[in-house]
């Protein structure tokens, strides 16, 4: 078979996965190309890089058909197929749950560069799916790690994903004062992607229409949320222990002043993420 974009002439495969892109780009989708050849490999029950070595059997160009009219509507990609990959690995995703974005891996690229102990005790707050955590149990795999969020569903889809690995599940809200006071002084790592949109924020159809409300807005100006993580990140990391907070693109001096207010650290430092913008803040208790 003629790879794709070589050879004196297209394949029906690659003809309806041109075709798919460009319906996509009309729609608005953000990634036209990349989602029509995702949709393709999912219709065909492949990965995308086998794509370019694939017969479809008969079935297959409906099966697309109707998955590429779901795309259209601007359902999440991560929902019609129900997985998404975050890092080194993929969860299972859809209705309820915040999935996963490729901007968060730059805080994961941070925190797995980190000079922790073989054990150390990490806690992901707001963990929604469990991605963060699980990602960061491939890297520490003695690790003990707590994953926190106050979402009933958000938990239904972390105990699906960390099935076997160990890692603790806490339903809790990450904004009382008084919470799980035995971390006190103990965490090595804490990260978080909190709820962080200021209210009212306009977004994608992707976004706003599939993405639950409770794991994007943050109160007025984004930071309800990230206030109160500073002032438990604080309490919780051990003398020397490190954080690392995912905040929306306009809030990263917010976010610093954060933990500048919370008294106990140094070193905070506002960080950009693979694009360039400003995606997460940083710190290091000192006292």
């Amino acid at each position: 078979m003629t790879r794709f974009g070589r050879g004196p002439a297209c394949t029906p495969l690659r003809q309806a996965i041109d075709a798919a892109a460009a319906v996509l780009d009309k729609a608005g989708v953000g990634s036209p190309k990349a989602d029509a050849e995702l949709l393709a490999a999912h219709a065909a029950g492949v990965d995308r890089g086998r794509l370019p070595f694939l017969e479809p059997g008969p079935d297959f160009f409906e099966r697309y058909d109707a998955l590429v009219a779901e795309r259209v509507t601007r359902k999440p990609l991560q929902h019609i197929v129900g997985t998404a990959a975050f890092g080194p690995v993929t969860v299972e995703v859809g209705p309820g749950v915040f999935i996963p974005r490729p901007e968060t891996e730059a805080m994961l690229e941070w925190a797995v560069a980190q000079p922790l102990s073989q054990e150390p005790l990490i806690v992901d707050l707001c963990t929604g799916t469990g991605a963060l955590a699980f990602a960061l149990s491939k890297h520490w795999p003695d690790a003990r790690i707590i994953a926190v969020d106050d979402s009933e569903s958000a938990l239904e889809y972390a105990e699906r994903n960390l099935a076997g690995t160990g890692i603790e599940l806490i339903r809790a809200d990450v904004t009382d004062p008084g919470l799980l006071p035995t971390l006190d002084g103990s965490v090595d790592l804490l990260v978080a992607n909190p709820p962080y949109i200021p209210d009212g924020a306009t977004l994608e159809p992707e976004v706003a229409d599939h993405d639950p409300p409770h794991a994007l807005f943050g109160g007025p100006d984004g930071m309800a949320v990230i206030d109160a993580i500073a002032e438990l990140a604080a309490r919780w990391l051990r003398i020397g222990g490190r954080c690392a907070v995912e905040h929306d693109d306009t809030t990263s001096e917010q976010t610093v002043e954060a933990f500048t207010r919370a008294g106990r650290f140094d070193d905070v430092i506002g960080r950009r993420d693979l694009t360039g913008r400003p995606r997460f803040v940083t710190a290091v208790r000192c006292r």
